[in-house]
Parts: structure tokens; C-alpha cells; sequence
């Protein structure tokens, strides 16, 4: 199998993962989501977990191809082009967070564009200044240390909302006004020191690539992933029973069990695609995986946009914003409140999609 070839398949995982994105980014109303689109309250792991994890996973197995592509090695320019890469992607992620009041005194430092910034830097250093055999080992050493570090760090109750390290070192580094509340109280599920486990998501994303190169045997290429996947995902499962699968704190367990699943989907992808050659449903997720940071900034303003600075008067006295306008007046009477939400999520997936269309099908491609 060719590397376009691998490069299709990656592509469609990548575009899988960001449509999968932005149908759990922006539901109608957060108070009608079905069950599989919510998060894990806290421990646990639903399909909605998957999707940032597989993110990563993907970073790290572009990183593989990139770096082979382009003979990468370590060097000064090198290293100059991941931290440049990591410093626009984090910037950009923090002035989303700003937008559109840009309040510095409450803006939220961390987030997703951060956390994939700062899992795409250290991982891509990583990547490039060690071979594969000292990677394993780096990659177990960040895995069992986090564990060790949550444990032996905090609280009698270690992985709880309440007690975890993670929390009581963003609250030292940043202060309660700029973490995340979602949870209720102060706690950042894209933390500082939770970014060191997403770093082992990439490094594994990696060395999935390396094992996707070794053969040009695609039989022996699935094989091998069917079981690298499937060991993955049950020594985290495993993992789990004393270092619960969690998605907040990004816990090793976690890593494992998700990344398993993620070349688990690879393999599938694979064999449906290049062994089957049943590729006739994938071009819209090629386009979606071909401009994917982009199209995800892009539907975040665009969420902010219509959530904040789009007002739509509903009586003499009263407006709301566009967002809440579409789900109650046009999406919600139509198909009911849980429908309503879910396609409202969908139709903006097919908006986006035809945003991607459009720069695929005249080779615009938006490197972040």
C-alpha cells in the first residue's frame, strides 16, 4: 500500500474525528443532548470521550509521516518549526478564548487549541530527537509517572473533582478567575499538568505510524494493529480498576484505552478502504480532514458569533442570540427538543463540511 494510500485513511479518521467534533460542539441546547453525545460526568468513558484522544492519536501519526516525508531530524530549524507551530496554535487558542469581549481579567488560559499545541510540541521534540525503542520508554515513564503524580500528590481522594493535583496546581499557576467552571467549581479539564499523559497520546499515535510503515503487506499491516489496539485498549480497561478511566484528568489509564480504540478504528478504516477499496463514503471526511484545525477555529468563532454578538428580536422588550433563535424558533418546533438539538448539530456539520469542499476542491489548504 502506497503512502497516499495510508494518507486516505488518515485523512478520514482525522475528518471522522472533527465532524464528530463539532456535532458535540454545538448542539441546539445543551439541556437536550442524548446520552452518547454528554461527556463522562466525571469517571467512565463515552463515545463523546473519544474524539479529542483521537485527535491527538492523529497528530502523533501525521507527526510520523511528516517527519518521514520530509526526512525530518533533529536540528535547530526543526525544533524552530515545532515551537513556532506550537506557539501560533496556543496563541490562537487563547484568543479564542477571549473573543469577542476580551476580557484579560476572567479569560480562561487553557483549552483544547492549547492542549493540542502544547501534546503537539513536546510530543514532536520528542518524536524527533529519540528512535523508537527509547520513545517505549519515555512513553511508559510519563504514563506510570502521572500516576504516581496524582496519587502521591494530593489528596486522600486523588481522582476526585475536588482533591486532584491537577486542579490545586492550575489554581496556583493561573488562579480560580481564569479556569474553567464548567464543572462547577474551578477546575481545568485542559490543564497544565494533565497535558503531560496527552503527550503519551501523540508519542503513541507515533509509533503506530512506524508500525503502519514497517510492511507492505496490508494483511500484516491490519494484524498488527487489530492486536497493538486491542492489547491498548485492555490493559487501560484494566488499568482502569485502580487508576480510573478519566477523561478530565487525562489519566494513563485513559490514554491507553483510547488510543487502543483509536487504531482499533485505523485498522477498520483501512480494511474498508485500501483492502476493500469501499471508499465511495469518504470523500466528504477527506475534505473535513484536510483543513481540520482550521474548520475547527473557524466553528468555534462562529459558535461565539452567533451565542454573542448576533441578537435576534423576539417582542417589543426582548432579543436573544442567533444560536438560541435557530434551536427555539426553527430546529426545536420542527423535530422537538432532542431532535431538534441533534439536527441542529448536523446541519451545521454540513455547513462546515461545504466550507471544507470548497478549499479542498481548489487546493486551499490551511496549515495552523
Amino acid at each position: 500500500m502506497g503512502t497516499s494510500n495510508r494518507l486516505m485513511s488518515l485523512d478520514v479518521l482525522r475528518g471522522i474525528t472533527i465532524s464528530v467534533m463539532i456535532l458535540v460542539n454545538t448542539p441546539g441546547s445543551w439541556s437536550f443532548i442524548y446520552a452518547p453525545l454528554r461527556h463522562a460526568a466525571w469517571h467512565g468513558c463515552t463515545p463523546t470521550d473519544l474524539v479529542f484522544p483521537f485527535f491527538l492519536f492523529i497528530v502523533g501519526l501525521s507527526l510520523y509521516f511528516s517527519f518521514k516525508k520530509y526526512n525530518a531530524v533533529a536540528s535547530k530549524a526543526v525544533t524552530y518549526k515545532i515551537l513556532k507551530r506550537t506557539l501560533i496554535i496556543f496563541s490562537i487558542g487563547l484568543l479564542l478564548n477571549l473573543y469577542p469581549y476580551f476580557n484579560f481579567e476572567s479569560v480562561r488560559i487553557m483549552g483544547v487549541l492549547q492542549r493540542i499545541a502544547l501534546a503537539y510540541g513536546v510530543g514532536a521534540l520528542l518524536c524527533v530527537n529519540f528512535k523508537k525503542e527509547k520513545l517505549l520508554f519515555i512513553l511508559a515513564l510519563l504514563l506510570l509517572g502521572y500516576w504516581a503524580l496524582l496519587y502521591f500528590g494530593a489528596s486522600a481522594n486523588p481522582y476526585s473533582l475536588e482533591g486532584n493535583i491537577v486542579r490545586q496546581f492550575d489554581l496556583f499557576l493561573f488562579g480560580e478567575q481564569h479556569i474553567y467552571k464548567g464543572f462547577g467549581i474551578p477546575f481545568d479539564p485542559e490543564g497544565v499538568l494533565s497535558s503531560i499523559p496527552a503527550v503519551g497520546t501523540v508519542i503513541i499515535g507515533y509509533l503506530i505510524g512506524d508500525v503502519m510503515n514497517s510492511t507492505a503487506s496490508i494483511i500484516l499491516k491490519m494484524k498488527k494493529l487489530l492486536m497493538y489496539g486491542a492489547l491498548m485498549t485492555v490493559i487501560g480497561a484494566v488499568w482502569g480498576f485502580v487508576f480510573p478511566i478519566n477523561k478530565p484528568l487525562w489519566t494513563s489509564s485513559y490514554v491507553l484505552y483510547t488510543a487502543g480504540l483509536a487504531t482499533l478504528v485505523l485498522a477498520a478504516l483501512i480494511f474498508i478502504i485500501d483492502y476493500k477499496k469501499y471508499s465511495f463514503w469518504s470523500k466528504p471526511f477527506v475534505h473535513f480532514g484536510s483543513n481540520p484545525l482550521f474548520i475547527f477555529v473557524f466553528s468555534g468563532l462562529y459558535a461565539k458569533t452567533i451565542s454573542y454578538l448576533i441578537k435576534i428580536p423576539v417582542s417589543d422588550t426582548e432579543s436573544v442570540s442567533l444560536y438560541k433563535y435557530l434551536y427555539a424558533h426553527i430546529f426545536s418546533p420542527v423535530f422537538g427538543n432532542l431532535n431538534g438539538s441533534l439536527v441542529f448539530a448536523v446541519s451545521h456539520i454540513i455547513v462546515f463540511w461545504l466550507i471544507c469542499y470548497i478549499l479542498y476542491r481548489n487546493k486551499i489548504f490551511i496549515k495552523i
